[in-house]
């Protein structure tokens, strides 16, 4: 029997070993929605940012040149050393790291001008506590952004698409609906200021490679993708190689002072 891990050690042990593939996976360097990102951050020119589960750091790259400081927050360590790594070497000194979950930030209340998160919210045990927090370690005037995959308003779909997740990373916990996520920005007090959606193609040898996952979980995608209907299918764009597409979104939130 393998020990007995709990759901903070397993994100941990998932991507600590594979935080340089994320550094220069395409995925996570480039995107709309990166570029979005530092829009927002551009136009609000904060003090201080805080980039909630920053992984290898490309939300809080694309945030630093617009603000006086940025804490890359991540629970692993060695996320966190490709972070202070590559920031240095972008030259970007105004990018500290600290670590710790984002369901408990460690910081005082109406601490940060501006929060972000990208990929990151699809591993947390409760996405609404951790939006909830976002909202308290924001000022009044703040403004907050979240980007991440979102399940479809199918619900075959949707089933379809947190299985094969799961299967790729069993740190996966659920990839919550557009819907979902603007209920949890209500129940923390935040006003939905815009949110754009994304197709996000995902190339499948990558896609499985950077979480190095295991071959009989790869066969069991591949024999899922070759078992659904035609709807679901066409819906994921799923290709003759296992490549397909998923939705995404970028929502823009504000603190009302």
């Amino acid at each position: 029997m393998s020990e007995e891990k709990s759901h903070q050690g397993l994100v941990v042990d998932q991507f600590g070993a594979q935080a340089h593939a994320y550094l220069t996976s395409e995925v996570h360097a480039r995107g709309e929605d990166l570029v979005q990102i530092a829009g927002l951050i551009a136009r609000a020119r904060p003090a201080r940012v805080l980039d909630m589960g920053c992984g290898a750091g490309h939300a809080s790259f694309a945030a630093a040149p617009h603000a006086g400081e940025v804490t890359a927050f991540d629970l692993s360590s060695e996320m966190l050393a490709v972070v202070s790594q590559a920031a240095a070497g972008r030259g970007f000194s105004n990018v500290k790291t600290e670590a710790g979950s984002a369901l408990d930030l460690p910081f005082a209340d109406k601490s940060f001008d501006a929060v972000i998160s990208r990929y990151s919210a699809h591993h947390w045990g409760d996405i609404a506590k951790g939006v909830s927090e976002a909202a308290r370690v924001l000022k009044p005037g703040g403004v907050a952004a979240f980007a991440d995959v979102i399940a479809p308003v199918s619900t075959v779909c949707d089933t379809f698409m947190q299985a094969i997740e799961i299967l790729r990373d069993t740190s996966h916990v659920r990839d919550d609906s557009r819907a979902q996520w603007e209920a949890h920005a209500r129940a923390a007090g935040l006003t939905v200021t815009g949110v754009t959606e994304y197709r996000l193609p995902l190339d499948f040898t990558s896609w499985i490679g950077r979480m190095r996952t295991p071959p009989v979980f790869v066969a069991a995608i591949r024999q899922l993708q070759d078992s659904v209907s035609s709807d679901v299918r066409r819906y994921f764009e799923i290709r003759p190689d296992g490549s397909f597409t998923l939705d995404m979104m970028v929502m823009e939130l504000a603190k009302e002072g």
